[in-house]
């Protein structure tokens, strides 16, 4: 039944490898792992993981069934990581050791120099090739976790006389117990991705995430908060399990059983955080072209930010690059860039004034002594409110000075210079607030002069993200936004910081230095606001806790090859973010849907209880596990019964082969994700959501403006350029509806005086106006015209059908004449003829419907 059915979240399968490197008696402290145990241990402990959305905290109506496979790599491939990371270490200095507290020697390892290593093994094992194209275009596209376990001695690269070739295919020596006291090789070794923080797990720009057991201990997250803080206890260290007594400190003590337990958290936890992480704008996106300005406004007139050739400077086509990998085939992506003098526009200069903000902030120096100074920081909600009114009007802007060819694509005016309103600010077009607030209470519209045609309108199917970029001088040296960042965004505008002063402090450390962030580049601060906004991605530090009621932050896989956050120093996007970006738009759509029904359930169980009552005014009794609705079935629709029918037999039965075949396109959905499907995922997606999003299965004849768990960018119903054009010649005064004045002005134009009488006026806004508000909306305007034209068609239809005498579909010479004759018109054989030959017809087959519509000029 529909109410059960709606129940259960939707059931997609997800494929989890896990590789383990160096666990069979050949890695550090020749350790070894069961992988089957391994495997059984994570299949019992974490077999589902139901991801929610960040903006409003709701789970999805999305559950993915873990499918997890866990393997051993070989020899060769251990050594042969051991040799690349061999050469890529780098002697930094020493560090303290956590257990004796020496110092020991420690070495930076570039992870973008070992990555190409991992991606050979990764290509290797899943037989995909080198930019991670499966060669098996029917299986899915594997994500895999390599955990690492390597000989730390055996690679010292101080020690240049081991010959890690000749490990490469001999025999692996056990190990004294002497060897295994030396098994840390007195040094320490640490990831950095592209130079971000210390780590010990980071995600490569593939499809995998390397979690290495023997780098480290490193220790990173936000000073003087302990949540999602790493430290020395956050792995699992091998050490502790092999040397539970005398080596280490007590409370270290391990087992090989809580070791297996820490790995399978480790993976549970990169699953929810990178694999299938939780979704941060869930928008549901039904459009086909998306544009994003980039719309850089400035204080002062030093440098321009996209001028290329600097290090500062913002390189449009690799963001253009990075967002169309994140959407699907179909949707076009467009960006185009323009400066905009910010003293030009008051407006908005006053709204980055009246967004300062300032905190005092309490810290100890060096000095020893207690320091208390106030920090200054831009509140993100107060600059949208002001900027995202004039996204439209600087978008179409740019994008003609950019390429007029593309602007009547994406707007249906291109006069976007002229002054709409009379005010001096260019760009601001939009009403002021307290004229909104008149127009919701139902105040009498107010009459205004005629204006220039240079409003604007986005075309059916578009989406436009601005992305307005602060470049500022003469500001606090370490102004920021707000939580230490320099990008805000929400689910429709991304705002970015720029300004060309030092390095600034944050609140972050690795290790014992502080992070710092440099303002002067903001090239991956619009990256990441983009991937949110566009492609739903949450940081892979967040996830939403329902216990906390809020996003909690966990720095464990915060370095790699993603744009978030301030251990991150790249501007690129892995292969594993995109496929989750590419999936979170199918997501979003499938969540909408399922909500739909289960809000429909819903009702249909309330007007069960309340209404379906036998004869004598009694609820329908029997099995106690059954519903009310489930027993009135049975009872009225399963058998022949004389009662009254509360619902028609045939409408249960349509419902019921309607849901079933909505259930066959969710299974083939779930099998087509498993198999990475993506591009026929969308396209399923998109017929499921269209079908209980379609105007027949709403009240009101429209898509609804906003969802349970996620804000719907509707997609206009794709009409002709005439109802448009109609629509702006009746509504003077370009505010997007028409009112009894536009309406009066509109006849007095034509008629001359007063225009049509109050009474016809009234009548046409009555029939037009369904809501009741006063103003015919467009959809209105539509819905009066498609309904004059169905009138027209099926007046047309009956006509036809009175002059087809013999029936066999088409009019003849002799059907026409006599029809003519009968209606009183004049016309001889020839006129007939001539008649015949316009609707396409030789003058002796007769014309078909169609073609009659021609001879009579009624097909537009």
């Amino acid at each position: 039944m529909l109410h059960t059915r709606a129940e259960v979240p939707f059931q997609v399968p997800l494929e989890v490898n896990v590789v383990l490197i160096g666990f069979n008696e050949d890695g550090g402290y020749r350790y070894t792992v069961d992988a089957h145990k391994l495997e059984e241990l994570l299949r019992v402990s974490f077999p589902n993981h139901r991801p929610s959305c960040l903006e409003t905290g709701e789970p999805l109506d999305i559950e993915h069934h873990v499918v997890y496979n866990v393997f051993p790599a070989g020899q060769p491939e251990l050594i042969a990581l051991e040799k690349a990371l061999k050469e890529a270490m780098v002697h930094t200095g020493s560090a303290r050791e956590t257990d004796f507290g020496r110092d020991v020697p420690t070495f930076d390892v570039e992870a973008t120099k070992v990555e190409p290593v991992f991606q050979k093994l990764y290509s290797y094992i899943f037989d995909v090739d080198e930019v991670g194209v499966s060669t098996d275009t029917d299986g899915p596209m594997p994500s895999a976790i390599f955990v690492v376990n390597f000989d730390k001695v055996r690679m010292d690269p101080r020690n240049k006389d081991i010959n890690l070739d000749s490990f490469m295919y001999g025999k692996v020596t056990q190990l004294t117990e002497e060897d295994l006291k030396k098994q840390e090789g007195d040094y320490i070794y640490r990831y950095r991705y592209n130079g971000g923080g210390a780590s010990q797990v980071w995600l490569g720009s593939g499809r995998f995430v390397v979690i290495d057991l023997s780098a480290g201990p490193c220790t990173y997250g936000k000073i003087e908060t302990e949540e999602g803080s790493v430290s020395s206890k956050t792995l699992p260290r091998i050490r502790y399990v092999m040397f539970p007594r005398g080596q280490t400190a007590v409370n270290d003590h391990s087992t090989p059983e809580i070791f297996l337990g820490q790995l399978a958290m480790l993976v549970a936890t990169t699953v929810e955080h990178v694999i299938a992480p939780d979704v941060r704008f869930e928008i549901v996106d039904l459009t086909t072209r998306l544009l994003i300005p980039i719309i850089v406004l400035q204080n002062h007139n030093r440098y321009n930010i996209l001028e290329p050739g600097h290090n500062y400077s913002i390189n449009a086509g690799a963001i253009e690059s990075e967002v169309k990998k994140m959407v699907h085939d179909g949707q076009e992506v467009v960006i185009v860039d323009g400066t905009h003098a910010l003293h030009s526009h008051e407006k908005l200069a006053i709204a980055v004034s009246k967004a300062m903000r300032g905190y005092s902030l309490q810290e100890t120096k060096k000095d020893g002594r207690f320091h208390v100074h106030t920090k200054t920081y831009l509140d993100g909600a107060i600059l949208k409110e002001e900027m995202e009114r004039s996204a439209d009007v600087l978008a179409a802007g740019l994008l003609e000075v950019a390429n007029p060819s593309l602007s009547s694509k994406f707007f249906l005016r291109q006069h976007w210079m002229d002054d709409t309103d009379g005010s001096s600010d260019s760009i601001l077009k939009h009403k002021p607030l307290w004229a909104t607030y008149e127009a919701k209470s139902g105040k009498k519209k107010k009459k205004k002069t005629q204006k220039k045609h240079g409003d604007l309108y986005r075309t059916y199917g578009t989406r436009v993200i601005p992305v307005f970029v602060l470049s500022l001088a003469d500001v606090d040296p370490h102004l920021m936004m707000e939580d230490d960042g320099l990008v805000w965004t929400s689910n429709d505008v991304v705002i970015v910081l720029q300004h060309q002063n030092e390095k600034i402090p944050l609140s972050y450390a690795s290790e014992t230095e502080r992070r710092h962030a440099i303002p002067s580049q903001a090239k991956r601060h619009i990256l990441a606001g983009l991937a949110s906004v566009a492609g739903g991605l949450s940081a892979p530090y967040e996830k939403a806790s329902h216990v906390h009621e809020r996003p909690v932050v966990n720095w464990l896989l915060a370095t790699g090859c993603h744009p978030f956050g301030p251990f991150s120093n790249t501007s690129l996007v892995s292969q594993m973010l995109r496929d989750v970006a590419l999936r979170n738009t199918i997501y979003a759509r499938v969540d909408s849907a399922l909500r739909r029904i289960r809000e429909t359930s819903e009702a249909v169980q309330v007007f069960a209880a309340e209404y379906l009552q036998t004869p004598l005014g009694e609820p329908v009794k029997g099995r106690k596990n059954k519903t009310t609705t489930e027993l009135w079935l049975e009872k009225f629709y399963k058998k022949t019964t004389n009662l009254p029918e509360p619902l028609p037999h045939e409408l249960v039965e349509r419902l019921e082969k309607y849901f079933d075949s909505l259930e066959e396109q969710l299974v083939d959905l779930s099998s087509l994700l498993y198999e990475h499907r993506l591009q026929e995922a969308h396209l399923n997606s998109s017929d499921i959501f269209k079908v209980l999003f379609s105007p027949s299965t709403d009240s009101q004849g429209s898509l609804p403006a906003m969802c349970p768990s996620c804000r719907i960018v509707r997609e206009e119903p794709r009409l002709g350029p005439d109802f448009r054009a109609a629509f702006d010649v009746l509504d003077s005064d370009r505010d997007g509806k028409i009112s009894r004045e536009d309406l009066q002005n509109f006849y007095g134009r034509i008629y001359g005086g007063s225009g049509a009488e109050e009474d016809v006026i009234g009548s046409m806004m009555t029939a037009a106006d369904v809501n009741r508000d006063g103003f015919v909306e467009y959809e209105e305007f539509t819905c009066v015209l498609r309904a004059k034209e169905r009138s027209d068609r099926e007046m047309m239809e009956e006509a036809f059908k009175v002059m087809d005498v013999d029936g066999d579909g088409k009019v003849s010479h002799e059907d026409l004449k006599r029809y003519m004759e009968r209606a009183g018109l004049d016309a001889n054989d020839e006129d007939i003829k001539a008649m015949i030959r316009l609707g396409g017809g030789d003058g002796t087959e007769g014309v078909t419907y169609h073609s009659l519509l021609k001879i009579l000029a009624m097909d537009n």
